[in-house]
């Protein structure tokens, strides 16, 4: 089993030494999504919520959060994120809003959380300004898609993931 590399030797919580990693090019890209009613989608896609544009608010959320993962996730680096996007698709089929996040970075280490700390505020953002409609959403499925860069090389999730 690969070792756990935010303990130390004791087992104690440790934030990785990043200082000799190479800088390189990094990119993560995560997804999620919030099932909701069909009533609750169109109120989206109708711009009829009462707390205004639902998919506008929960972009710039996403983007914010990934921004501010090292405030939320105690042992995250700070970052100089060279790209945070954020799109969400009404999906019919759910019913409800399918989310990815893309982030990107030229350091030391590596983007996964906040790609997945943006995917997971967008989604927080959108059960906030439509939960008075519909309180039995879910917000399912947030994971690491893909991730570029770094001495581990490429990795992508696979179907069955």
């Amino acid at each position: 089993m690969a070792r756990l590399t935010h303990l130390d030797a004791s087992g104690q919580a440790d934030m990785v030494d990043v200082s000799d990693k190479d800088s390189t090019e990094r990119v993560a890209i995560a997804e999620g999504c919030v099932a909701m009613s069909a009533e609750t989608l169109a109120l989206i896609r109708e711009g009829n919520a009462k707390k205004g544009d639902v998919i506008g608010v929960a972009r710039i959320a996403g983007i914010m959060a990934a921004k501010k993962t090292h405030e939320l996730i105690p042992l995250c680096h700070p970052l100089m994120l060279t790209k945070v996007a954020v799109d969400c698709e009404l999906d019919d089929a759910l019913p409800g809003v399918r989310i990815t996040a893309t982030t990107k970075v030229k350091g030391q280490t590596g983007v996964e959380m906040e790609a997945l700390t943006a995917v997971s505020v967008a989604c927080l953002t959108i059960y906030d300004m439509v939960k008075a409609a519909d309180r039995g959403m879910r917000i399912e499925g947030v994971r690491l898609i893909e991730k570029t860069g770094g001495k581990s090389g490429a990795w992508r999730a696979s179907q069955e993931d």
